[in-house]
Parts: structure tokens; sequence; C-alpha cells
């Protein structure tokens, strides 16, 4: 299994950035996908954005499109999701996962994700 640690959350203004790092560990070929959710208090897990670690496809739910980026550095195992232009609507946990099945093809589905951080906190005042 993967291990993965994410880190970077905390307090900002609206219209201010954070940036998140995922650190992975123990990663095979297998781990074909990195992802980013996020889960508010009292909602559903949400996706939001995905890169593989081969090539350079990324995706990205509409609440990501044109505000946040993804990016990877294969030598040093890591994920970044850059977060730019908070709202408070984007204040959740965030989680970075890893897809280690092997599987040809990226997905949003939670559920395809059998290695998770432990979140970290972003919060986005008004």
């Amino acid at each position: 299994q993967v291990k993965l640690v994410d880190s970077g959350g905390g307090l900002v203004q609206a219209g201010g950035s954070l940036r998140l790092s995922c650190a992975a560990s123990g990663r095979t070929v297998s781990t074909t996908t990195m992802a980013w959710f996020r889960q508010a208090p009292g909602k559903e897990r949400e996706f939001v954005g995905l890169i593989r670690w081969s090539g350079t496809s990324t995706y990205f739910a509409e609440l990501a499109k044109g505000r946040f980026k993804i990016s990877r550095d294969n030598a040093k195992n890591t994920v970044t999701l850059q977060l730019n232009n908070l709202k408070p609507e984007d204040t959740a946990v965030y989680y970075c996962a890893a897809d280690g099945s092997g599987r040809d093809y990226p997905t949003a589905d939670p559920t395809a994700y059998d290695s998770w951080g432990q979140g970290t906190q972003v919060t986005v005042s008004s």
C-alpha cells in the first residue's frame, strides 16, 4: 500500500492562495493515478482533480477549473495542488489519494482509490 502524507493547509482570506503537497512512499508502477478530494462538514467527499504518474494528463472538477492546478515531481514522488482565488465555499479538509490497482484509466470515483492521506484543513474566511 502507498503511504500518503498531505500538508500545506491553513487559514486564508477570500481571494488568497495555498499550495498543498502530497508525499507518496512505497509507490510502484501499479500506482497510476493521484487525485485530490475534499470534504466539508456534513457533505460527501468531493472530487477536485487528478494527475497521472505518466504522461501529462490532468482532469479537474468544474469547481477547480481556472483556479486550481495539479503538478507532480516523479523523482520526489510528490504531487502538489495549487489553490488560487480561494472562496469561502472551498473550506474543507483536503485529501490526496492514490489508485494503486494498476487500472489503465483515471477516475473521479473515490471508491477506486485505495490509499489516502490524513487530510489537511483549508479554511477560507470571507
